[in-house]
């Protein structure tokens, strides 16, 4: 019986929740019903209707406006969910009419941006020329978390994505070594290990990203805690403060040559993190995006990236 009133609600609800969705952005109902272009008297009587069918209100006063209840915020942010997944459905009937003209949704770690993105991306519209891209740049867990959301259709990142319900193309390999500033007592040795650095100061990227995760495991494993002095969210802030002398950081090879002020010594053991290409493997793609895909995949392993194509996503050993 529960179900079945659940079915009848729902039902009844589907043509209001709208309102809802535009309230819980505008906080007045003029501008909302003006977003729907709906008379206001019409809408107020939605929000009545929504009252009377759940028993509850859904919308209470707030200054010279109005805002969601606990019940509307709830039904409001089911629509927002509802509308996601209907206009998903839409675009994939939409491309497989026409997956000549499909739009990919395409994030990908900061760094990336400067020569594989592009490079991928280019390759494809020659074989296309009408696919449409949308490209996300952001830290790996921001990509991550918006490919499991369903936002994103692929993601670019170090190492791939491989949680629940995701696949993985691994494309290249980065390696990574310890930026050192000039003159520093270890800058004249043919490599370096993790446990030369214990007494060293270090400068290393902010809490969250993966360059920092690593290299936090990395100290761990050789014995000792870094003593941290600066913290920054761009690698080459970073490389910036080791070249003034500020500490020493672990960071991929910064090409086309070292910058002035800065020694990279290659670490013993070696330490790599891999660069990759991540999707949901357990809903169909699109068929344009799948197509990218099978593109990217056909030309994996791709050569070493990098250190321009560095980014604040994470890393592996």
């Amino acid at each position: 019986m529960h179900e079945s009133e659940d079915a009848r609600v729902t039902a009844e609800l589907a043509p209001h929740v709208a309102l809802l969705r535009v309230l819980k952005v505008t906080g007045n109902l003029t501008r909302a019903a003006a977003e729907l272009g709906v008379p206001q008297p019409t809408a107020s009587r939605r929000l009545a209707a929504l009252t009377g069918l759940l028993g509850t209100p859904v919308t209470e006063p707030d200054g010279r406006g109005i805002r969601l209840t606990r019940a509307g915020a709830l039904l409001a942010d089911a629509a927002d969910r509802a509308a996601a997944e209907l206009t998903h459905g839409v675009r994939r009937l939409r491309e497989e009419v026409d997956p000549e003209r499909g739009h990919i949704v395409l994030g990908f770690l900061h760094l990336l941006g400067r020569s594989l993105v592009p490079g991928l991306v280019s390759e494809f519209r020659r074989i296309r020329p009408h696919t449409r891209f949308t490209l996300v740049q952001g830290s790996r867990q921001d990509i991550v978390d918006r490919l499991g959301s369903g936002e994103l259709d692929l993601a670019l990142v170090a190492p791939p994505a491989d949680g629940p319900g995701l696949d993985a193309l691994p494309l290249t390999e980065q390696e990574l070594f310890v930026a050192l500033p000039q003159g520093h007592r270890l800058a004249g040795r043919a490599h370096v290990r993790l446990d030369d650095l214990a007494d060293e100061v270090f400068v290393m990227l902010e809490h969250g990203y993966g360059l920092r995760q690593i290299t936090d495991d990395l100290c761990a494993q050789a014995g000792f805690e870094p003593v941290v002095a600066f913290e920054g969210q761009e690698s080459e802030t970073v490389r910036g403060l080791v070249a003034s002398g500020l500490g020493v950081t672990l960071l991929p090879k910064f090409e086309p040559g070292t910058p002035a002020g800065v020694v990279e010594m290659p670490l013993r053991p070696r330490v790599t993190r891999t660069v990759g290409l991540s999707w949901h493997g357990d809903r169909p793609l699109p068929p344009v995006v799948a197509a990218f895909r099978d593109h990217v995949r056909g030309r994996a392993p791709l050569p070493p990236a990098s250190a321009r194509e560095t980014d604040r996503g994470s890393a592996q050993r």
